[in-house]
């Protein structure tokens, strides 16, 4: 790909309340959301990115966008109106200082981006347009995922989908396997866990639910499984790319640094031609998913290029590496 160009990324801006007591009375304030981290991640290794999304004139607001930029994450697509109140998650800590998602906190859900509001030129210097299902939960932002995906598609960009979907956020189960399987035939490359491939395709097993999700013809779907791997579907080919093992310290953020490393990986090399450069996709996802576990918190837990290099020098046995 062309090295001046950047990966465009739309969604939700949010910011995570993380408790910093077991009486859960204080919270510390971060970046927060899919989008918001994979943004962050696609630059911590050095591929520029622009996200689009809205934000307000208060204070959670601010602090946003200089935590953003601070991450080299350009704001320049993006929109400000006054009354918007971005989302946020408080996590609360448990006795076992466990984190656990404990309310989602959305005062003016229908402040969306319009479909009039996309610049036309960001796609035009884009590589790669990269959404998520938290663009979908409500009807003004799935009309402007639904137009974003046609100027990416009329500019011939590349479109990343990571399904990530949070139940809390829709009405019912059905409203949202619908709605995000609507999406699914305007990926280029797809990524989803082992769960929401068996929910999506109502299946019983992951082989069934590869077999169905073939109808959708997706040119290269990732199958993320934790720690044992991903399962990378290539031309009707379904390929098992191991991780190396690493002692998990916190998984909040892996699947966003596995998205992020598909991104970087595709951006630079194009999209996979036959099995080698898929492994290869693979295996840099994997990498990047395994660092972001041994490491406390989600965004602040982002690899960065020479985190890569270190474990390429070391095999995988640094970092808390086993």
């Amino acid at each position: 790909m062309e090295a001046n160009r950047h990966v465009l990324i739309y969604g939700d801006a949010f910011v995570d309340y993380i408790a910093t007591t077991k009486d859960n009375d204080l919270f510390d304030l971060y970046l927060g959301g899919a989008t918001v981290n994979v943004s962050a991640g696609v630059s911590r290794l050095g591929v520029p990115s622009a996200f689009i999304t809205i934000t307000g004139d208060d204070e959670t607001s601010s602090f946003f966008r200089r935590a953003l930029q601070a991450e080299g994450v350009d704001l320049t697509y993006s929109i400000k109106r006054p009354s918007k109140r971005i989302s946020g998650v408080y996590i609360h800590l448990t006795e076992a200082n466990d984190r656990v998602f404990a309310s989602y906190d959305n005062e003016t859900p229908d402040l969306q981006v319009t479909a009039d509001e996309l610049a036309g030129e960001a796609f035009e210097s884009a590589s790669l347009f990269h959404f998520c299902s938290g663009t979908l939960f409500h009807p003004e932002a799935r009309e402007t995922t639904a137009r974003a995906l046609q100027l990416a598609k009329s500019h011939g960009v590349i479109c990343s989908y990571d399904v990530n979907i949070r139940p809390l956020r829709w009405e019912s189960e059905e409203l949202c396997r619908q709605t995000v399987l609507r999406f699914l035939p305007k990926a280029d490359v797809l990524k989803l866990t082992v769960e929401e491939l068996l929910f999506l395709m109502e299946a019983d097993s992951l082989e069934a639910g590869i077999e169905r999700l073939k109808e959708y013809r997706v040119p290269v779907v990732f199958v993320t499984d934790g720690e044992h791997g991903t399962h990378a579907v290539f031309q009707d080919e379904t390929i098992h790319v191991p991780v190396v093992p690493v002692k998990p310290v916190d998984t909040t953020g892996a699947g966003d640094a596995f998205m992020a490393g598909i991104i970087r990986h595709v951006h630079l090399n194009g999209m996979p031609k036959n099995q080698q450069e898929l492994v290869a996709c693979a295996d840099f996802g994997n990498k990047l998913g395994a660092l972001c576990a041994t490491r406390a918190g989600a965004i602040t837990a982002m690899p960065k290029r020479e985190d890569i290099e270190e474990w390429n020098r070391t095999g995988g046995s640094s970092n808390g590496h086993a």
